[in-house]
């Protein structure tokens, strides 16, 4: 997957908005009805990096291979940045993104899950 279909399979996912955030930050992020599941670093030296949240058994897995490193700031919550998106297996990426959006999902409200799922529903 290249960084376009990344953007394209987080954004077909139920409830999700995209915001881009300039100076200082320079992140590019996906929400799952105002909770963070994935983001993109949108200036040098780290341009396009991918991060997403694991659980903590994957974050040691995903930490151990090349090119993937604990995310910065966020490492302490499981999350990881992959330096290059499009070297990974297209499925185990879909995996990953899944279960980033799962786990930002179940951290919403009631309110905010029964709408989640009102969505799901409707698509």
């Amino acid at each position: 997957m290249n960084i376009d279909e990344i953007k394209h399979y987080c954004l077909s996912l139920p409830g999700v908005e995209r915001i881009e955030y300039g100076e200082p930050s320079n992140i590019l992020v996906f929400y799952v009805l105002g909770r963070k599941f994935a983001y993109f670093k949108t200036s040098a030296p780290e341009r396009w990096r991918f991060s997403v949240r694991t659980t903590p058994e994957r974050f040691l897995e995903l930490t151990d291979q090349e090119g993937v490193k604990p995310a910065r700031y966020m490492h302490r919550f499981h999350w990881v940045s992959i330096v290059d998106a499009a070297a990974f297996n297209e499925d185990y990426l879909r995996e990953l993104v899944d279960w980033s959006y799962d786990k930002a999902a179940a951290g919403l409200p009631k309110k905010r899950r029964l709408a989640l799922a009102q969505l799901s529903s409707d698509a």
